[in-house]
Order: structure tokens, then sequence, then C-alpha cells
């Protein structure tokens, strides 16, 4: 056997060894949990601490708020880093409780005070006990937002896709699928044959008849703001977009997520939705 043969199978190997390494641990550099949460009160927030569990037998934890003046309630589903009191996010709930709505807050299996392990069926699982709890309190679908950040778009998504009455479906910083987002960044693997969760929100928009509204950082480098943009041209009327030109991946401020949702809920109690993408300037800030 010649050196140039001998380097070949090394290589060959060693990729063969970094592939299976991958398909291993995916879910542990997919999802990136803290259990370390707080109670709400700890985070300035008047929303109670309530649980239900899931079809698989999973106790899963949440934050809840009720809705003001007949207003719509947010059903939160985070991204895949900490927990429900990083990030600012309590900032959001706080700005989309001072508009009025209503907050449930909803953490994933594995995630603070959640019982078992992240996944995406599991996730499903989650999220259709949390809609399927308010259903029981009396909620009508009507008034539910579904509200996906990053990871948790895939997830809203599903639900807007079970659950055809809903008021609208949210997304911030959407990707077209995990799976696309993953060939773009481990190009070198045949993440197609690896991946376990693949959220194809791309291949599932177009079966959502609620109106849809996304948000996007233009400066976004962990989902690409070209995800968000071929989401909404797939999705049906009515859709709007707003692009914000000097946000990244978690910089929003919660004011204007709260001020978009409520115009956009406004809008299109009007009729007023064209579809059509448009800028978020600064001066709106």
């Amino acid at each position: 056997m010649n050196e140039l043969t001998k380097i070949i199978l090394y290589c060959a190997a060693f990729y063969l060894f970094l592939a299976v390494l991958m398909y291993i641990f995916q879910r542990r550099l997919m999802y990136m949990p803290s259990r370390n949460l707080e109670h709400p009160e700890k985070y300035g927030l008047s929303l109670q601490e309530v649980g239900f569990s899931t079809r698989d037998n999973v106790k899963i934890a949440a934050w809840f708020s009720p809705a003001q003046d007949a207003k719509e309630t947010i059903i939160y589903f985070h991204g895949n880093l900490g927990n429900l009191g990083t990030f600012a996010r309590h900032e959001k709930f706080r700005a989309f409780m001072d508009k009025g709505f209503g907050v449930l807050a909803v953490s994933y299996r594995g995630y603070g005070k959640s019982e078992g392990s992240p996944g995406e069926a599991g996730f499903y699982h989650d999220a259709r006990a949390s809609l399927d709890w308010l259903i029981a309190r009396g909620l009508p679908q009507g008034k539910m937002v579904l509200f996906g950040e990053s990871l948790g778009t895939g997830v809203a998504v599903q639900m807007a896709i079970e659950y055809e009455n809903i008021r609208a479906l949210v997304l911030e910083a959407p990707y077209t699928s995990v799976l696309a987002r993953a060939k773009e960044i481990h190009w070198w693997l045949p993440v197609k044959h690896l991946l376990k969760d693949t959220f194809d929100s791309i291949g599932k928009i177009a079966g959502v008849k609620a109106p849809v509204l996304i948000l996007h950082g233009e400066l976004d480098r962990t989902i690409p703001v070209a995800h968000g943009r071929k989401l909404l041209a797939a999705a049906n009327e009515p859709k709007k977009g707003v692009f914000f030109p000097h946000v990244h991946h978690i910089d929003f401020a919660p004011v204007d997520l709260a001020r978009e949702v409520e115009v956009f809920l406004a809008s299109d109690a009007a009729k007023n939705i064209t579809g059509q993408a448009f800028i978020s300037m600064p001066d709106m800030r």
C-alpha cells in the first residue's frame, strides 16, 4: 500500500468518524437547554407558573397570563438556547402584556422545569398540550396567536397546520427548514441522511390557513434573512414580512415585536394585508 492510498484511507476513516459523532451527538449540539429557571416574579413578571401533561405523559411547565379587554393570547415557542428567562425573553412577554395580550410561554421538555429530553416529535407534543390546555380553559382558537422564535418557528408552523382556526401565525427569525440550514453550515456532511429533526417549515407553510407575519433581521447570520423571505413567498395570503435593517438574530427590541404583532392583527381584521414585504426603519423604534 503506497503513501497516497494510506492518506486517502486515513482521511476517509476520519470523515466517517466525524459523521458518526455528528449523528450520535446531534441533539446535544442542536438543543442547548438550561434548567436554571426562576419564578416569573424574579424577572419582574406577573405571570403564573402552570403545568400540564402531554399525550406521551411528560409534564410540561409554562408561564401564563390571561388577556385583557378581549385581546388575543400569544402562545410563545422559544428558541433552542437557554429557557424562558434567558435572552431577554421575559422582556418580550412584558411587552406583549403591556399591549393587553395574554401570554402562554411554553417551556419545552428538557428545558427549565419541564421533564423529558428535547426532540422534534416531543416538542410537538408539548405544543399540542399547551393549546389543548387553553382550549380546555375556554379560549377559542380564534383568540390564539402562535408565536415562534428561531427554532420555535418550526413548532409554531406545525401547530398552525394542526389547529386550523387560530388567529395568526407569527415567526421571528424563521428558517425554511433545519435541514436546509444544516446543509448550509455542514456542507461537507451528508446531513440529509444524518439529521433526526428536520422541522420542515417550507414544506408545510402552504398548508397554513391563518394569517402569517414574518419578522427577521437583515443582519442575521444564525438564520440568514433569505430563509425568512423564502418562507414569506411560500405562505398564503394574508401575509406580511417585516425585515429590520439593523437587527441580528436575537437583538430585536421587544416593543417593536409587540407593536408589529398588534398592527398586523388590526390590519388583518380590516382585511388590509397586502402580502408585500417592507422594511421597518430605525426611526420607528
